[in-house]
């Protein structure tokens, strides 16, 4: 074994044919730091031209989570003392690195076990070969603290059938591994217990299609049963009609909705809606990170993201101060404004391997 980096965060290390990435904060599910998505893109263009490494294997440490999300509590320091640019550098970082992976020209394999939230996923699910079981929950509640669904989720949202991307993206909702696959943020489905020994197999052999020889048949996906009705109830032209369509229905899944909907920014429902509109149009991971980055960086400014990151996480009392009351409250113009271009501070791609 080859080790390349170890710290109390990460390991990134050379087994037979494989590099492997371990994500290595257990007692916090594995929540992604700044130096983290810097070491992970730093592993994966060293070995974008190593002949000894055939796959890329990524997973992480513990019971609970491969990565419940990014580590929010030194932006919300940064945040609220003014300064902005230490969140916009962390994004455009991990953007970048969301980028490399969704583009790598070596198979990337991702085990995703327990909760996959928010950066998780954007660590998790853009690789070739996404691995899911029994314990995989896949969401993006990025609303629920003043953001959008970012790390080029965006795009995994576009791209979902039917209107379940517009489900997912404003409600939250948690995906189980067989819903994740029908939503195409997973490809396999694999039963955990064999997961060990297909690693062992991909280290010895540098094969990716061992993978897919592993799959078995997923359970059936209660997202796939409620395609129909998800339609009729997201497929508004905005947020506005998508809020007024629920509030007129009486059905189960439109108060599940509506309950889900509740606790999140109407600002941030509203960009999500459009951002998922926009890169249905241009389905590539640039476009859709460019989208999210024009929000991200104005979050802290403009939007709610602080007061989301206070009331879930800081202070926990779960009664964010959002900018607008209620959805019927958010004028157009301003989910406009937060989508705008940055001109000069616009994402770019020159520092990507």
């Amino acid at each position: 074994m080859e080790q390349l980096a170890e710290t109390r965060d990460i390991i990134i290390r050379r087994e037979g044919r494989a590099g492997r990435i371990t994500l290595n904060r257990p007692r916090r599910l594995n929540a992604l730091t700044w130096d983290m998505c810097l070491a992970i893109e730093r592993a994966l263009a060293a070995w974008r031209t190593d002949e000894n490494v055939d796959l890329v294997m990524i997973d992480g440490a513990g019971e609970r989570a491969f990565c419940a999300g990014g580590d929010l509590a030194e932006m919300y320091r940064t945040g609220k003392a003014g300064d902005f640019d230490y969140g916009r550098r962390f994004w455009r970082d991990e953007y970048r690195m969301n980028a490399t992976i969704a583009e790598y020209p070596k198979p990337v394999i991702a085990f995703l076990h327990g909760f996959v939230m928010g950066g998780g996923v954007g660590v998790g699910c853009h690789g070739s070969h996404r691995i899911v079981g029994a314990t995989s929950r896949v969401a993006m509640p990025e609303c629920a603290i003043g953001l959008v669904p970012d790390v080029g989720g965006s795009l995994l949202l576009a791209t979902a059938p039917g209107r379940s991307g517009e489900f997912l993206g404003v409600t939250g909702w948690r995906m189980r591994g067989e819903d994740a696959l029908f939503a195409g943020f997973a490809d396999h489905y694999i039963p955990e217990e064999r997961w060990d020994e297909l690693r062992a197999a991909l280290i010895e052999s540098g094969d990716a299609g061992l993978v897919e020889a592993a799959s078995e048949r997923a359970p059936e996906s209660r997202l796939a049963a409620l395609q129909e009705e998800i339609w009729r109830l997201f497929d508004g032209a905005d947020i506005h009609a998508i809020a007024a369509t629920l509030e007129a229905d009486g059905g189960a899944l439109a108060e599940e909705a509506r309950n889900l909907m509740a606790t999140g920014a109407p600002l941030s429902m509203g960009c999500t809606i459009e951002i998922i509109h926009r890169v249905r149009a241009v389905p590539t991971i640039r476009y859709a990170l460019t989208q999210e980055f024009r929000f991200t960086f104005r979050s802290m400014e403009k939007g709610d993201f602080l007061e989301g990151i206070r009331a879930r996480i800081i202070d926990k009392d779960n009664a964010p101060r959002w900018r607008h009351d209620s959805i019927a409250a958010l004028p157009k113009e301003d989910i406009a404004a937060m989508l705008a271009p940055l001109g000069k501070d616009e994402l770019g791609w020159e520092d990507q391997p």
